[in-house]
């Protein structure tokens, strides 16, 4: 199997990547075959599937800019994935040139590919780090000098949740994150639900599981609300994707009552 260029050394090309699959569904080109064999056969399992992932990078996009207006000046990216079209730093800094961003993620491919698009923006950098290890996402994160934890933060937790097990306690994770971010933060979270479609988020669930080998966790919408304790949620709540600030029709990729995502912004007081 022929590594691609863009591919760092010691990448697995036989286990799908959450990011790569996610990038596949986006119709990205940074992705294996196997993340493409992955998200087709989630496509066939729940045919609009690709509509879930351009509601959830529409609803990051709303929410950095209703952070910036917020006067949010740095934004920490956890579980980024690979950056495409739209991206944090691109979407901030058309407001405000001197905001800064940083992504982490667990995963190579990403953060390779992050920092090559990220050349020559010095108010933007990618980190590899572990939402799991929440201390040293934050010494590495606070090593770059691209954010200062004295200051108000954006805490972008978008797609990442859902990737973490009931027994790697998704929401004390958040917990440990917001412990370090001054009053004034946000954070805003996106996560698959089984709330609205209980019977397609089982047999994705099923399929990740036993299939795919990703393990992704399709949660109600009482342990979704969970992870914002400690926030003050922005109204109107935790809501289905496309119903998170809509700005215009185009952000109506899946039909409300369907979505298969769930999303909310909360800020640190």
């Amino acid at each position: 199997m022929d590594r691609p260029a863009w591919a760092p050394e010691g990448v697995d090309m036989t286990q799908a990547s959450p990011a790569r699959m996610y990038d596949a569904l986006l119709g990205g080109s940074h992705n294996f075959e196997i993340d493409r064999q992955a998200a087709a056969m989630g496509r066939k399992l729940v045919p609009d599937l690709p509509r879930l992932a351009l509601s959830n990078r529409a609803f990051l996009r709303r929410a950095v800019r209703y952070l910036a207006a917020a006067g949010i000046r740095q934004f920490l990216d956890v579980g980024s994935g690979i950056p495409t079209a739209g991206n944090v730093h691109e979407v901030a800094q058309a407001l405000d040139p001197d905001i800064r961003v940083l992504y982490a993620d667990i995963d190579p491919v990403a953060v390779t590919h992050a920092r090559t698009i990220l050349r020559g923006n010095d108010r933007a950098g990618a980190i590899q780090a572990d939402l799991r290890r929440p201390d040293e996402l934050l010494t590495l994160a606070g090593d770059t000098g691209l954010i200062d934890f004295s200051q108000p933060v954006g805490l972008l937790l978008v797609a990442v949740l859902h990737l973490l097990q009931d027994d790697e306690r998704p929401a004390a994770m958040v917990a440990a994150l917001r412990a370090a971010l001054p009053v004034g933060s946000y954070v805003a979270i996106s996560h698959l639900t089984s709330a609205q479609r209980p019977e397609d988020a089982a047999k994705l669930g099923a399929n990740s599981a036993n299939v795919t080998r990703v393990g992704i966790r399709f949660r109600d919408r009482a342990a979704i609300t969970a992870m914002f304790d400690g926030w003050e949620l922005v109204e109107p709540g935790v809501v289905e994707l496309p119903l998170w600030h809509p700005e215009s029709e185009r952000d109506l990729h899946e039909t409300p009552g369907r979505s298969l995502g769930l999303a909310g912004v909360g800020r640190r007081v």
